[in-house]
């Protein structure tokens, strides 16, 4: 195990984007709108790359996550992650959460998802881990059980500072709402390395957060200090999350930044 999470390790080198100083305007597509190119599926109780009963899949130009081939959830909680990791940058996109969740999904799972930065690699992580160690910006829906507003932040296997202070809490409030089902919600997560990150929903920040960092209490941030990596959070992959929920994606694009 030692040895699969030191080589995937060698995956989260900080992406170098040529340009970037002399145009840093310039936005870049994470999707292309035919295919799943650039991204590796990771499912719980499946090997990284398995992309288990279609999970993630591209209509008419939208990437979605469904479960018409599932018997049950049974906990299978899924990631699609970038192949590149990244530090500094602006990631916008759009997300509609729709349909039903799966019936045996855990309720607090149900009219949730989200998108999670600084993440390990699919590659590092076990076969039944259900979430990547990181941060999730997290989208819930009117009716969700896992919060009362939409653009939190969640931490699976990490902490993060606000106001100088460290904090434990596995889910920090942002100052948005719920949204409705069926529509289309633009966010935007602004992330400076391990300085600062900022969740925005529609154009308005909803929350601010300083220094993620791994958490030294969880067994899967334990693995991945033992492997060599720093406690601090500087870089990572972006990950699309599968909660047991139908939810789809478009204009997925990133603003690289000057560090």
């Amino acid at each position: 195990m030692k040895q699969l999470v030191t080589v995937a390790l060698v995956l989260l080198a900080p992406l170098a984007v040529a340009g970037a100083a002399e145009d840093p305007a310039e936005w870049h597509s994470l999707f292309n709108g035919r295919d799943l190119s650039g991204w590796t599926p990771k499912i719980a109780r499946h090997k990284a790359g398995e992309n288990y009963a279609n999970t993630f899949r591209v209509e008419d130009g939208i990437l979605k996550v469904g479960y018409d081939g599932y018997g049950k959830f049974d906990r299978q909680f899924g990631h699609l992650f970038t192949n590149q990791a990244y530090s500094s940058y602006i990631l916008r996109l759009e997300y509609r959460i729709t349909a039903k969740a799966i019936d045996d999904s855990p309720h607090w799972a149900k009219l949730n998802s989200g998108v999670m930065i600084h993440s390990q690699s699919p590659l590092s992580m076990t076969l039944e881990q259900e979430f990547p160690t990181s941060m999730e910006f997290q989208f819930l829906a009117v009716g969700a059980t896992a919060g009362r507003q939409t653009g939190n932040v969640c931490t699976p296997g990490t902490n993060l500072e606000m106001g100088g202070k460290l904090r434990l809490d596995h889910i920090i409030d942002s100052s948005s709402k719920l949204t409705p089902l069926d529509e289309w919600i633009p966010v935007e997560v602004e992330v400076h390395g391990n300085a600062e990150v900022i969740h925005r929903v529609d154009g308005v920040e909803v929350l601010r957060y300083q220094h993620p960092q791994l958490d030294p209490r969880d067994d899967g941030a334990k693995a991945l200090r033992a492997a060599g990596a720093p406690l601090q959070l500087t870089f990572g992959h972006i990950a699309l999350q599968a909660e047991s929920q139908p939810i789809w994606f478009r204009n997925i694009r990133i603003r690289p930044l000057d560090k």
